[in-house]
């Protein structure tokens, strides 16, 4: 019974609450359309607790710049010290659930791999997960072992949501789409403040219509969204606002407010739910058991092995409130505390339901949607599941393992229904189990902005250590006080005069970014082979993916590229999320990269994994470019020289530098291949297989490429020479490795074996392909292939190099003794630009304009930024014909028509904004050396020259109109949807990882434009990140434009 289950040293539950009704002031962060703050119960007063006499009330920031005075640079950047340094585990709690872990190669047990049927959404609800945890808003502890999240339901849909819904890549005509509206508001970097808003239908989510709608759309038809159906019609939907603060590392509030914007009163159950993953079914010899129990009313006691023990204060709710800060009166003619009902299951698979099975327990993971949603319940009780030993569900299980043989087409999502359990109830009446939910109930939320509110708090302190946990005043203080100190640390990232849409912008994106970092469990070896206490997989699937990668031994927090789409590490996207990181956070940033090196990702060989669909693939190596820019944004930012983080990893690149040129310059030549490397279908052929044609392609952008990582290396050499003059001569290899690169690349065509990716008469660099007998054959079409070679560009300043007498004298004896090398066709490393700096780029000062003249042609390239393929191609597509199939590009500005790697991604037309920013930091530094001396037409054929630095600018306020209002309040990624632009609910809320391409008019006509889907896309960054050196020039730069974007992009991989 209750009692027999409440330990002795269980809290005492909160008593009544006596906080006074403040009048409905708007706070600074809920906006006018939100409503009244949240509401709070009437109350008495009541005399001070013992001790609170005393107590220093101030805000804690406050209190802390008192203490430090001139040495306080705000109250999260000392978290953040404090965290660094391991004084305080500041960020033991944070957003590490998946979105969604469902459908993941990790949950995969197939025969064929088919990652999308064997683990489909409808199982999510029923059936444990093996690596990873997902939900709404989801947060854990940094071990996973303990997780928390929101479900909802409406009263109308047949299951709780609990999980964000979307297509699979079966079902979507371009691939994978989550279909909700969600959206990352804001967070601190160790999470002390975070904001999350989740739209929600009143009416039955669409489930079936979507899934349907997508699966009869072919790939010509753009996607049917979750805005094409009437799920938000008349405005019948809940803005729910989740909220989470930290007192300290070891407690966190959660206040969950849901507002009412339709025309009619309606009811909303808010369920969250807690729980322990499913760690005792994989074993036969389970690590001991978590429990959790219900110790007294809305108070829920959780005890784990390593993690301790924790309660969960389920606080009474006050009824809902009017937009007129009205508090709803009960029957008794005053206002009634809406109490919570504390649920207990187990995190058990339902393998009644899903398979026709025993369960292990008679109590299971989807029993919430039965005790809660009528219509998920059985018609008759006519189950009996019972007991019995792991080993003797062999056979049910088993079905897991074999081929997904589920009708992915189907419009049915809802599944069997759950059989009634054995007992008097879906969940336990004992109030045990590892898996809880505080059920309440809002009845007649006013309409027109409504709202209810409901009160969390995690800690391991009873309310006789802690009083704050019976008090909703000072849990709100807490939450504003939490929020006031979010506002301070961004208004410190701010430098110069910017629009408050920009700010809010870049808050939300920056936001985004510290939300999707994920938990991330990997072991290759017991994925392969299968658990002892589970049926073995079946031997095919030890043949269908990653099976090289044994030594894979991952649990670590990572950055996604988006936790919903693409809820895994991918080194190149990494590598770009590191930037925007370092400036809130270099610890975590450095952490990211310096990861992605070490012995239990890094093959022996030097390998970085790209992505788990396939760690053997092969990405742009920008992970060098990538350390030392953050190096150097912590040195700016922070005053903190992190030289044993530098050379740490430059000595592990040095092994993936290795790497790289034995198996991609199979040749010897230095012209390499490379694989698709992350620019998926930009190319005629795919290029992550062999040529349909025979021979072999030698790629511009994989050589570029390498020429790129060269020029980074050999930085990062230079800076290590000041701390060990050993690296002068690495550094001098990396810069004869240049030379024979570029010299490789620029090869006139006039000897026999000399092959060229430079076409004189385009002014392009073109992909060639290399055949058996000799003949060789360029590829003309114009594309982002062509325009990367500009990103191998350094300028060397007079000081680093009169700094370094080693490694001058070899770069002079170089230069006079291979003169046929460093002057031909790529910059005259000779010439000298301004003040004496030296150049070593790629592109010559004469081919460098002419790409320019392509790349700024409206008709061409140039749009809301650089497009990755040529809009020429819309009229002109170019292919060949092979063998009797056809092979062709065409210009599709928006989603991929065609199914190459997934569908989900497209390189033939979209403004991809993480190559954009490399073009934008490659055409600064060629400012740096040629000043004004080099002006192009910005457009082409506009009449209006430019010189580089201005040109690099037009490019960052192109693409941050993509996001920024214009004069009629219209956002292009909206892609003129009225509601988003215009809706009060709606419009300042960017939509990062769906951004919509449509009509855009740009500046005299209309463009179509599709930037990449994901929560991280929009950073606004310094300036003064950008540049290698330190003279006058960055200081006058500037003035010109104090803040750029940076528009980071999580790729798709696949």
């Amino acid at each position: 019974d209750d009692k027999a289950a409440k330990p002795a040293d269980s809290p005492t539950q909160p008593g009544g609450l006596t906080i006074n009704i403040p009048n409905p002031v708007l706070t600074a962060s809920e906006s006018a359309q939100n409503g009244p703050s949240p509401p709070k119960m009437p109350q008495e007063q009541t005399t001070p607790k013992q001790g609170e006499e005393n107590a220093d009330t101030r805000p804690f920031r406050q209190r802390i710049a008192e203490q430090l005075g001139p040495d306080y640079h705000g109250a999260e950047r000392l978290r953040l010290d404090q965290d660094c340094k391991k004084e305080r585990h500041w960020k033991r709690w944070g957003p590490y659930l998946s979105d969604r872990q469902w459908a993941t190669v990790r949950e995969d047990y197939s025969a064929n791999g088919d990652a999308w049927s064997h683990f489909p959404h409808e199982h999510a609800r029923s059936r444990v997960y093996r690596w990873g945890e997902d939900g709404i808003a989801g947060i854990s502890d940094n071990h996973q072992r303990l997780c928390f999240s929101l479900a909802l339901w409406n009263g109308e849909d047949r299951i709780l949501k609990e999980r964000l819904f979307g297509v699979t890549g079966h079902q979507g005509n371009h691939g994978e789409d989550v279909k909700e509206l969600y959206y990352y508001l804001d967070s601190t970097p160790t999470h002390s403040y975070m904001k999350f808003l989740y739209k929600y239908p009143q009416k039955a989510y669409p489930y079936e219509e979507l899934v349907r709608e997508n699966i009869n759309r072919d790939r010509d038809v753009s996607e049917f969204e979750i805005l094409d159906t009437d799920a938000f019609d008349d405005d019948r939907y809940w803005d729910v606002f989740y909220a989470k603060d930290e007192q300290d590392p070891d407690s966190v509030y959660v206040r969950i407010t849901s507002y009412n914007r339709g025309p009619e009163p309606a009811t909303l159950h808010v369920v969250p739910q807690f729980w322990f993953p499913n760690t005792w079914s994989w074993s036969n010899n389970p690590p001991p058991k978590p429990s959790m129990w219900a110790s007294g009313d809305g108070i829920v006691s959780a005890q784990h092995p390593t993690l301790g023990k924790y309660y969960l204060y389920c606080l009474p709710s006050p009824p809902p409130v009017s937009n007129q800060g009205e508090l709803l009166v009960g029957d008794k003619g005053e206002p009634e505390a809406v109490e919570a009902e504390l649920l207990f299951t187990e995190n058990n698979t339902n393998y009644n339901r899903l398979y026709g099975g025993q369960n292990e327990t008679p109590y299971v993971k989807d029993a919430f949607h039965d005790h809660i949603v009528p219509s998920h319940r059985p018609q008759e009780d006519d189950g009996h599941p019972g007991f019995f030993h792991t080993k003797i569900r062999s056979s049910y299980a088993r079905q897991q393992h074999e081929s997904a043989e589920e009708n992915t087409s189907s419009e049915e999502e809802q599944g069997p229904r759950t059989p009634f359990p054995a007992g008097p109830s879906y969940v336990n009446p004992a109030k045990r189990g590892t898996k809880s939910a505080a059920h309440y109930i809002f009845h007649d939320v006013p309409p027109r902005g409504g709202c209810a509110v409901v009160r969390l708090k995690l800690t391991p302190r009873t309310p006789r250590e802690d009083p704050s946990i019976e008090d909703e005043g000072i849990f709100d203080d807490t939450v504003e006080e939490r929020r006031g100190e979010a506002d301070e640390f961004y208004s410190g990232l701010v430098m110069g005069p910017i629009s408050d849409d920009l700010k809010q912008i870049m808050r939300q994106a920056l936001g985004g970014m510290l939300w999707t970092k994920q938990y991330y469990q990997f072991i290759q070896q017991d994925w392969l082979h299968g658990d002892p206490a589970q049926p073995p997989p079946p031997p095919e699937r030890k043949n269908v993916r990653n099976k090289d990668w044994k030594h894979l031994y991952i649990a670590d927090i990572l950055s996604m590229p988006d936790k919903w789409e693409y809820p895994f590490f991918a080194a190149w996207d990494t590598a770009f999320h590191c930037i925007p990181l370092a400036i809130v956070d270099p610890t975590f940033a450095k952490k990211q990269l310096d990861v992605l090196t070490r012995e239990w990702y890094m093959k022996p060989d030097g390998q970085i994994p790209a992505y788990e669909w396939n760690f053997g693939d092969v990405n742009p190596p920008v992970h060098a470019w990538a350390t030392f820019r953050v190096f150097k944004i912590e040195r700016k930012l922070y005053g903190r020289e992190d030289v044993q983080f530098l050379e740490r990893v430059f000595q592990k690149l040095l092994l993936n530098f290795t790497w790289w040129v034995n198996r991609k310059d199979q040749g010897g030549n230095n012209v390499f291949e490379g694989g698709f490397l992350g620019l998926d279908n930009i190319g005629v052929f795919n290029r992550s297989e062999p040529l349909p044609t025979g021979g072999s392609l030698r790629q511009a952008d994989g050589t570029a490429w390498m020429a790129f990582y060269c020029l980074n290396m050999l930085n990062i050499a230079l800076e290590l020479a000041k701390h060990n003059p050993t690296y002068e001569d690495i550094a001098s290899k990396f810069f004869e490795h240049f030379i024979f690169i570029a010299d490789a690349m620029t090869f006139r065509g006039l000897g026999e074996d000399e092959l060229s990716l430079w076409n004189e008469e385009d002014g392009m660099y073109y992909d060639a392909i290399q055949f058996d007998n000799g003949y060789s054959m360029q590829l003309p079409v114009r594309s982002l292939v062509g325009l990367i070679p500009l990103y191998a560009t350094l300028v060397l300043e007079p000081s680093v190099v009169n700094r370094f007498p080693g490694f001058k004298k070899r770069m002079e004896w170089f230069m006079d003794n291979r003169p046929e090398m460093s002057e031909r066709n790529m910059a005259n490393m000779k010439a000298r630009g301004r003040g004496e700096r030296r150049l070593l780029a790629l592109a010559s000062k004469e081919r460098l304009v002419k790409i320019l003249e392509k790349m700024l042609d409206e008709d061409e390239f140039f749009s809301h930024g650089i497009r990755s393929l040529s809009k020429k191609h819309k009229d002109q597509p170019w292919g060949m014909d092979v063998h009797g199939e056809r092979y062709q590009v065409n210009y599709w500005p928006g989603d991929s028509k065609s199914g190459m790697f997934g569908g989900n991604s497209n390189w033939r037309g979209p403004i991809w904004l993480a190559v954009n920013f490399l073009l934008i930091e490659s055409l600064q530094r060629f400012y740096q050396f040629y000043g004004e001396d080099v002006q192009v037409e910005c457009p082409t054929g506009s009449g209006d020259y430019m010189n580089l630095v201005q040109v690099a600018e037009e490019i960052q306020h192109r693409i941050i109109h993509i996001f920024g209002r214009d004069v009629e309040g219209k956002r292009a990624a909206n892609g003129g949807n009225p509601k988003l632009d215009h809706d009060p609910h709606f419009r300042d809320y960017v939509w990062f990882y769906e951004v919509r391409f449509g009509c855009v008019s740009y500046p005299t006509e209309w463009r179509n434009m599709q930037a990449a889907k994901d929560s991280k896309e929009l950073v606004l960054r310094l300036t003064l990140h950008v540049f290698t050196g330190t003279d006058e020039l960055v200081q006058q730069l500037l003035e010109v434009s104090l803040i750029i974007t940076s528009m980071l992009v999580a790729f798709n991989p696949i």
